[in-house]
């Protein structure tokens, strides 16, 4: 009679050998594959961003804080020092070229006016002193040379007459001699009467000219006095708005110090600074555009500031075409300043990537979607949202543009959805 022998399943033992063998198995597989293949990180695409390569219109520009300023700014400055007596309008008035704009006291400047007054009047004076002691001196040297002309005629007369009387033998000889004597020595006195009043008229008008050089120049030190003292009274020096007025009844200035400004609303410009690491690449022309109430308006660079302060530099734009409606002294605008001309280019979308690659490589996805990898890159201008791609990339790939800080020396990752 056969005898049922029954089947025996896995023992406990043949069953905790068969899962070692195949997780030792699992091991070494897994040794295998994460070390003899690249390494690899499961990422959750929730948690990435994915950017699409283009090809589109590139333009390399920065984003500048620019400031509204007037074409023509003129400062007011303390001429001559004084206390603030009045003033005749306030802040932001309106001027006319000479309107009054306050008025400072000086009263060591007055008194030096008064001072340099009474020295012309007394200047004045003493000329007119002189000019009438020069005026009588000559008169009466003009009647002593009267006089010897009047000697020298009546020598001559009695010299002529002598002379025919001894050639008649009416008279001797020694009354001939007499009359000559005396008729030459009046003829030497006439010349030396002449000659004194040719040195006096040449020494009279020297004077005269001296003692009128020394009054232009004591009118001309009052009119320098004068001018100070007007000075005083601080005017617009052209047509435009006030600006800055920095001035209270009974304050002090000191000569030379600022007191405001005057804006010649001739039209407007824009002072932009920027980050000195573009100070070799900004010029006179380089365009760049801002938008105004929606609208955009071009600029365009007029004048570099090459003096770097705090890391940064200025330039002065100007508007090209038009000029934007109501803006006013001191509005803020953003512009875009332009670096490169316009032109077609694979572009990137920036992003943290930048941080870790040093735009040297990116992790581009695979065209399943399922894993993305290291690929080599090259970049090369830039703008505020874009990078222009070189070598490596093609319109339609797709790459991780979010931050690589957590993929350590990853090669490859595994793109999962939770």
């Amino acid at each position: 009679m056969d005898r049922v022998i029954e089947k025996k399943g896995f023992g406990k033992k043949k069953i905790m050998l068969t899962a070692g063998i195949v997780g030792l198995a699992g091991l070494i597989f897994g040794s295998w594959y994460f070390t003899s293949g690249k390494s690899r990180l499961n990422v959750n695409t929730d948690r990435i961003t994915i950017s699409e390569i283009k090809q589109g219109p590139f333009q390399e520009f920065i984003p500048v804080n620019g400031v509204i300023l007037p074409m023509t700014t003129i400062y007011l400055d303390a001429l001559e020092g004084g206390r603030v007596e009045e003033k005749f309008v306030e802040d932001g008035a309106i001027m006319k070229k000479d309107q009054p704009i306050l008025r400072l006291s000086n009263t060591d400047l007055e008194l030096s006016l008064v001072n340099q007054e009474t020295s012309v009047f007394n200047l004045l004076t003493q000329m007119q002193i002189s000019r009438n002691a020069a005026q009588q001196n000559t008169i009466g040297k003009l009647n002593q040379r009267t006089d010897v002309d009047n000697a020298l005629n009546e020598a001559e007369r009695i010299y002529k007459l002598d002379k025919k009387l001894v050639e008649q033998k009416v008279i001797g000889s020694q009354e001939f001699k007499q009359a000559e004597n005396n008729y030459n020595y009046q003829l030497q006195k006439k010349r030396l009467a002449d000659e004194v009043l040719k040195k006096d008229t040449v020494s009279t008008r020297q004077e005269q000219e001296q003692a009128k050089q020394s009054l232009d120049r004591t009118q001309n030190a009052l009119q320098v006095m004068r001018k100070k003292v007007g000075d005083l009274i601080v005017r617009a020096p052209v047509d435009g708005q006030l600006t800055s007025l920095d001035a209270e009844i009974g304050q002090s200035k000191n000569k030379g110090e600022r007191l405001g400004q005057i804006d010649v609303m001739s039209g407007f410009k824009v002072r932009v600074d920027v980050d000195e690491h573009y100070i070799s690449r900004i010029f006179i022309g380089l365009m760049g555009e801002a938008s105004v109430a929606g609208k955009p308006y071009k600029l365009t660079i007029k004048k570099v500031f090459t003096q770097v302060t705090n890391g940064r530099f200025q330039v002065d734009m100007e508007f090209k075409d038009s000029v934007p409606q109501g803006i006013r002294r001191g509005q803020t605008l953003q512009i875009k300043l332009a670096l490169s001309d316009e032109m077609q280019a694979i572009i990137l979308p920036k992003g943290g990537f930048y941080q870790q690659t040093g735009g040297n490589w990116i992790f581009k996805v695979s065209e399943n979607g399922s894993t993305a990898y290291k690929v080599d890159i090259q970049l090369g201008l830039q703008s505020p949202d874009y990078y222009q791609v070189l070598q490596g990339l093609k319109p339609g790939d797709k790459v991780i543009t979010s931050s690589y800080e957590n993929y350590g020396n990853m090669q490859e990752l595994v793109l999962k959805k939770e």
